[in-house]
């Protein structure tokens, strides 16, 4: 089922976010803080994953978005990618049955054709497996970048309307990555940087946005409780004024 566009609805807004992403930043330089290897900044942050997916879970957070490798970190020295998408595997190997228990459903978001065969076999089966769950739908952007959903969603539309010239957000729409999820309520970034990073450029045009100096290795479910504190104070009005605001709630 596509979601609406928050540049063509206004989304009904609740006290929780209905979807939370988030780029887990900072990973190599907690390590290095340390005196650790970046790896090991790498396999801190995965283990934070499963917290910050059991929190979500206890708050009744429906969709959960989780920037894990982006289109451009196959620019990083080889030998850490290499361990990143060791880390990946190991952690399928690992978490799929506990998260299926749990009737967690897991989506791997991206351009999955560079990754190893075992890998790409791997994720689907993970995906099978957790298919009809229902609890919370956690996605993980694997060589996902926000410019090729939105040119991948391109050619698609072009395919699916042969012979025209004239395109609207809802013929474009459904062939996004993640067209299956409403557009995230908040955007968390750990690690100090201010920027998106060509992240779901499509989707966060209306989303409430949420930079910590937390490392992700340090973000916790507590951490994660700040954000949405933070979330909660906001005023999301989606191109309305706060007097109307005012009114569509007393009327309500």
């Amino acid at each position: 089922m596509m979601q609406p566009s928050s540049t063509k609805d206004v989304p009904e807004v609740s006290a929780v976010p209905r979807h939370i992403a988030i780029i887990m930043d900072g990973n190599g330089r907690w390590a290095t803080r340390r005196f650790l290897p970046r790896v090991a900044g790498h396999a801190k942050g995965v283990e934070r994953v499963r917290d910050v997916v059991e929190a979500c879970v206890e708050r009744g957070v429906e969709f959960l978005t989780l920037f894990a490798f982006s289109s451009e970190n196959w620019r990083r020295p080889a030998e850490e990618v290499s361990v990143l998408m060791r880390l990946f595997m190991t952690a399928l190997e690992r978490e799929i049955t506990k998260m299926h228990v749990n009737s967690i459903r897991l989506k791997v978001v991206g351009d999955l054709s560079r990754f190893d065969p075992k890998l790409q076999q791997m994720i689907a089966n993970a995906e099978r497996r957790t298919a009809n769950n229902t609890r919370l739908t956690l996605n993980i952007c694997a060589n996902y970048g926000g410019r090729w959903d939105v040119m991948q969603a391109v050619g698609k539309m072009v395919a699916a309307h042969p012979g025209a010239t004239d395109f609207s957000e809802e013929q474009l729409a459904p062939h996004l990555a993640m067209a299956y999820a409403p557009e995230p309520d908040l955007f968390i970034r750990t690690g100090g940087e201010q920027r998106i990073s060509n992240f779901m450029l499509w989707q966060l045009a209306y989303t409430e946005m949420y930079f910590t100096e937390t490392y992700w290795p340090d973000f916790t479910g507590a951490s994660l409780a700040e954000a949405i504190l933070s979330y909660q104070q906001r005023e999301r009005r989606f191109g309305r004024t706060s007097a109307q605001l005012v009114e569509s709630k007393k009327a309500s």
